[in-house]
């Protein structure tokens, strides 16, 4: 197994529906996805042990096996509804991307920012206000990836947790609007979240070729205006069709890992990049919901 061969301790597996599920069967398709995840972890429990929180993440690194967390990419996956949120977190769903490459009858999406689709919500409606509050209640990752530039920052004003980009690149070094602009970046530090870097091509260059060089200019960057205790690693495999040249897949990392050691990161920085940083929001999430533990579900 790739992941056993090549030392990775720990990811999220993405419960990914399409968007054109959407009012149709979002929910069993996203269903079955976290049933294969479970089953999987059953089948190779050598190798993979399933993760709900930040101590079974550390006690898969004791046992030398990967942390299996799962996270539901899209929020066409709950069809408007905060008891399928809920039921999904119980299943063992520990972030959710609050949209796709599709509005959801409560959030816009990414591609309003491009000018392709229209603004329907003015960012969150009513109800995706409240989806935020029950994801810090109950204690699940909110990801910013894939919304808009309005959403982003609403979230920040109304999340009382920290938030994620699961995977999402610097704007100012590829000017496309799945990356995250410097003053979100910015804002991503004061809420002490985390913006986990996206390897395809696309994002890191704005074109179709990419090299480590360009990923670690993302590095660099985010570094530079917000601070590396905000970054991580998205690379989005099986998620895109084309990854730069060296980070194949995830056997490549320690090039990247070599690549900013060049760059003068420090053995600390890159540490926290490569699994700290994210445990360090999962905690404050997890603390954020057990202090919330006596309020009402919305």
């Amino acid at each position: 197994m790739m992941s056993q061969t090549n030392k990775l301790k720990g990811e999220f597996w993405a419960a990914f529906v399409p968007c054109d599920t959407q009012y149709k069967d979002a929910v069993r398709q996203t269903l079955e996805q976290i049933d294969v995840v479970h089953r999987m972890c059953q089948k190779y429990p050598d190798v993979f042990k399933f993760a709900a929180s930040s101590q079974d993440i550390m006690d898969a690194f004791e046992q030398n096996k990967t942390a299996s967390l799962i996270g539901v990419e899209g929020g066409h996956s709950i069809d408007s509804s905060l008891g399928t949120l809920r039921t999904m977190y119980h299943l063992g769903v520990r972030y959710l991307t609050l949209t796709h490459s599709c509005t959801t009858p409560w959030v816009d999406n990414w591609l309003v920012d491009t000018g392709s689709e229209p603004e329907v919500h003015g960012g969150l409606s009513e109800f995706g206000k409240q989806v935020v509050r029950e994801m810090n209640r109950i204690g699940m990752l909110i990801d910013l990836s894939h919304v808009s530039e309005k959403v982003m920052n609403q979230v920040l004003d109304i999340s009382e947790a920290p938030i994620i980009f699961s995977h999402s690149s610097a704007y100012s070094i590829c000017n496309h609007k799945r990356n995250v602009p410097d003053d979100v970046l910015l804002r991503v530090r004061e809420k002490q979240g985390i913006v986990m870097i996206n390897f395809y091509n696309d994002y890191v260059t704005c074109q179709d070729a990419a090299n480590i060089s360009d990923v670690a200019d993302h590095f660099d960057h985010i570094k530079k205006v917000a601070d590396a205790s905000i970054i991580g690693f998205g690379g989005d495999y099986d998620g895109v069709p084309r990854v730069p040249d060296g980070l194949e897949d995830v056997s490549k990392y320690p090039d990247l890992v070599a690549e900013l050691l060049r760059r003068k990161w420090t053995e600390d920085e890159i540490r926290d990049a490569l699994g700290r940083n994210l445990l360090r929001v999962f905690r404050e999430v997890e603390a954020f919901s057990a202090s919330s533990s006596a309020l009402l579900p919305a």
